[in-house]
C-alpha cells in the first residue's frame, strides 16, 4: 500500500514557552541546554509527523547560538523536515525570542538535527544499547544499516 507523499508543511511544528528564572544562567539568559531540550522535542514531533512512527535523534549538527534569550521573553521554536533519505531525515530548527511588551521578535538560533525512525522493540533496544556504549554499532544487527548514513560526516544518505 502506497503512503501519500509528505510535504514540508505536513511536518511543521511550532512550540512556545516563556523563559522563567529557573531556565536562566547567572546573566539572566536562557541556558543553552534548556534551549536544546526544547529544540529536540520540537524536532522530534516534526520527524514523527513525517515518518508516522517513533523517531529518535541520531545527531545534532550546526547549532548556531546567534543571540541570547532573556528571562521573561517568549521562546518560539519552529521545526520542519527538510529532506528525507532512505533511513534518516534532516530537521531544520529556527528559534526566535519575542518580547511581548514591546511586540518585538528576533532570530536567536538555528540548527539541523538528524532523526531515524525506530520500527520495533528489538530495534529500539539495540539503539539504546548503541547510544549507551554497551553495544558496538557494527554488532547492532537490526539497526546498523539505519545508523550508518546518519553517522557518516559530510556524506549524503542515498
Amino acid at each position: 500500500m502506497n503512503q501519500p507523499t509528505q510535504t514540508v508543511s505536513d511536518s511543521r511544528c511550532m512550540t512556545t514557552e516563556i523563559v522563567l528564572p529557573n531556565d536562566t544562567n547567572g546573566l539572566g539568559n536562557m541556558m543553552g541546554g534548556r534551549l536544546l531540550h526544547l529544540m529536540d522535542k520540537c524536532a522530534s514531533i516534526s520527524a514523527q509527523r513525517h515518518a508516522r512512527q517513533p523517531c529518535v535523534t541520531a545527531s545534532v549538527d550546526s547549532v548556531e547560538f546567534q543571540a541570547p534569550i532573556r528571562q521573561n521573553e517568549v521562546v518560539v521554536v519552529e521545526s520542519q523536515v527538510n529532506r528525507a533519505f532512505r533511513t534518516s531525515m534532516e530537521v531544520e530548527l529556527n528559534v526566535w525570542a519575542e518580547n511581548p511588551r514591546r511586540e518585538t521578535r528576533r532570530k536567536c538560533n538555528r540548527a539541523y538535527y538528524t532523526f531515524v525512525a525506530i520500527r520495533s522493540a528489538v530495534r529500539r533496544r539495540e539503539f539504546r544499547l548503541v547510544l549507551s556504549g554497551r553495544l558496538d554499532m557494527e554488532d547492532a544487527e537490526h539497526i546498523k544499516d539505519d545508523l550508518r548514513p546518519a553517522t557518516r560526516s559530510g556524506e549524503e544518505d542515498a
